[in-house]
């Protein structure tokens, strides 16, 4: 997958650097509106067809060579707007990544969430950490929810000694499989069957009372697109399933990263059957005792805190939880963002 990734990502830059005279990514106004800008990056074909992944940038009023570059999670897409505002408070110039078959870079042939190596990503976080460089940031830190997590902790590891970033920020990271679709005892099976059969599918295991407890239209206070980011989390394929493990096995074995690392996560995990004001008090998605564990696998320098009443993602919890979740990150990043 080393070379295959490699590849993507030359020929990236080459699609970068022939896009206009002086090499410029051209960006249109978002979905978002309120001065957020984005840029669809054309990739390499795969085994469905066409691929994209999407930039989405606010840059600070006063110029800035710090910024972050969000990377979001499973079932998910950019849309946190608050996050990026805080992030724009504190000098950091704002950018995310709608990766690969997710939210802004979906395409009419694909799958969503569908890949069969967590590196297929690398190549979408080369090409806009390469744009960010571009643009006047030398400062970045690189920060991943749930699956991006994960995945930014592997491409942390595989860029050692070639990194574009200062430092590393997780946000309830997926370190272990806890969907309670995919059992353990069932889990060899998949992985072995995923060899040939990448594309059956299978139930995420991820309840609906997640969603509605998010979002604004059910017992939540955010607003984003349910077609990107759907209750009810649309089936995985095998391939999906042995992508994952395969990366969870990888962090098992140790992964050396030689930059500074920030896990956090809920202090709890929680398995309602039923709605109640639970889902805001704990991580309805991941065993967040197998986060810290699994996160004590990185080889570096790396700090775990777990955060009182956090939900899955943490800058979603309640007002008050998030507050603490954003001065944490803050403090942190000032010591380790220079």
């Amino acid at each position: 997958m080393y070379f295959f990734s490699k590849n993507i990502f030359i020929f990236a830059l080459i699609l970068l650097g022939c896009g206009s005279a002086n090499g410029q990514v051209t960006y249109y106004a978002d979905i978002l509106g309120h001065g957020f800008r984005q840029a669809t990056i054309v990739q390499p074909s795969d085994y469905e067809g066409s691929v994209t992944c999407t930039i989405i940038k606010k840059q600070t009023p006063e110029k800035s060579n710090k910024a972050v570059l969000y990377v979001h999670g499973f079932n998910d897409y950019f849309f946190q707007e608050e996050m990026a505002e805080r992030y724009i408070k504190e000098g950091y110039n704002f950018y995310a990544v709608d990766l690969r078959k997710y939210g802004r870079s979906f395409l009419a042939n694909q799958k969503f969430n569908n890949v069969r190596d967590l590196s297929e990503y690398f190549a979408d976080i080369d090409t806009v950490l390469h744009i960010m460089k571009s643009e006047g940031s030398d400062k970045i830190l690189l920060s991943g929810h749930s699956l991006g997590g994960l995945t930014v902790s592997l491409y942390a590891a595989a860029r050692n000694g070639n990194e574009l970033f200062e430092a590393i920020l997780l946000n309830s990271p997926m370190f272990d499989l806890n969907a309670s679709g995919l059992k353990k005892t069932a889990l060899p099976v998949i992985v072995k069957r995923a060899e040939k059969h990448p594309e059956t599918a299978i139930s995420a295991g991820i309840s609906e009372l997640y969603g509605e407890s998010l979002h604004k239209d059910a017992y939540g206070e955010w607003s984003y697109n349910l077609g990107w980011k759907p209750h009810i989390v649309p089936p995985v394929n095998f391939g999906w399933i042995r992508a994952v493990h395969l990366g969870q096995s990888k962090l098992s074995q140790g992964l050396q990263i030689d930059k500074p690392v920030l896990v956090l996560h809920a202090v709890k995990s929680i398995d309602e059957k039923k709605w109640s004001d639970t889902f805001f008090t704990g991580d309805a998605v991941l065993n967040v005792q197998e986060i810290a564990r699994q996160a004590q696998n990185i080889v570096g320098q790396y700090s775990i805190q777990a955060i009182p009443g956090g939900m899955h993602d943490l800058i979603l919890s309640r007002k008050p939880v998030r507050e603490e979740v954003y001065t944490t990150i803050f403090d942190w990043a000032k010591r380790n963002v220079k």
